[in-house]
């Protein structure tokens, strides 16, 4: 693997050098194929390279029935089976952040694909929080150490002949980060479609101020930069789920933060918003989950593994 650093602050003219050299190139463009979970109205991406068919796949998702318990692998399979049907070879397996709507399936893929898992360097605050929040104990490390990498702000990457460079994005999370890949920027939970808006801010560590910053630095990117979004859920009005956008659209028609406003009037929607809405439903196994790299808690004496609710702790 080829790791790069650059500075923070000249990793957004980084990131859009690499843009228009693949607006300009169409070998340095990723085949994108976009995976669809309604029950969790969450996107899957298998992101290659045409040339080598080196892959990576961004914020899979294990199917998790609440009420039982149970776990099953019919949203992975179809992603293994695009894979297998495509001669891809994976190379990365990719969470923009620790989900709290649906379970990674990156172990089970890995299993069966390879590949090495990664997040940003800032989910070692996320498993500090729900470490303590979830008593997970003195054996669960909160240094990152179930990832096989951890990205920082600015951190360049491959897959194959594409170029990659990931960005720091917090506000949803600490830990949030957008990959850019070609021309593609997998943006994570950070915004949503434009008739959508963006993602809430009030989980532990989120910051509605640092979110608008985050999304205004997103888009500073070139105009046609492609944006793939990890969740839809139909705005009024429409009648398809929808995925993918472009920095000019969203600074055009974004209802929540298109250009002219201002942060000061975003932070005062994003948190009178985020007072009016419920936790996400498969937020306690979510987390539990996947602060441990979408690993399940360890076995107890009986061999049975088990997520924990706290009460009255949230």
């Amino acid at each position: 693997m080829e790791f790069k650093m650059i500075r923070a602050e000249d990793a957004l003219a980084a990131a859009a050098d690499q843009i228009t050299r693949a607006q300009q190139n169409k070998g340095l463009r990723p085949t994108i194929a976009g995976f669809f979970d309604e029950s969790t109205n969450t996107v899957t991406y298998v992101v290659s390279d045409p040339t080598s068919k080196e892959a990576a796949i961004i914020d899979s998702v294990l199917d998790f029935e609440a009420a039982s318990g149970r776990t099953s692998y019919g949203s992975a399979d179809r992603v293994i089976e695009y894979i297998n049907s495509n001669n891809l070879k994976v190379m990365w397996h990719i969470e923009t952040h620790a989900h709290a709507d649906h379970i990674s399936a990156a172990p089970y893929l890995q299993e069966k694909l390879g590949g090495k898992l990664a997040i940003g360097r800032e989910i070692i605050r996320v498993q500090d929080v729900f470490g303590k929040l979830f008593n997970a104990g003195t054996d669960f490390e909160r240094d990152g150490s179930q990832f096989d990498h951890l990205f920082v702000d600015g951190e360049t990457f491959k897959i194959g002949e594409l170029e990659g460079i990931a960005l720091h994005v917090p506000g949803h999370t600490p830990a949030d980060m957008a990959f850019i890949i070609g021309d593609a920027a997998f943006v994570g939970d950070t915004i949503f479609m434009p008739d959508f808006g963006t993602a809430r801010a009030d989980f532990p560590g989120g910051d509605a101020r640092q979110l608008f910053q985050s999304i205004r630095r997103l888009l500073s990117l070139p105009d046609a930069t492609r944006l793939f979004l990890c969740h839809d859920y139909k705005a009024p009005g429409r009648d398809e789920f929808a995925w993918e956008t472009t920095v000019k659209q969203q600074r055009e028609d974004n209802v929540h933060v298109k250009d002219g406003v201002t942060e000061d009037e975003f932070v005062e929607m994003r948190n009178s918003r985020d007072a009016t809405l419920a936790m996400p439903a498969l937020i306690m196994p979510s987390v539990q989950v996947n602060i441990r790299g979408g690993r399940l808690p360890e076995p107890e004496d009986n061999g049975v593994s088990y997520i924990k609710i706290p009460v009255n702790a949230v």
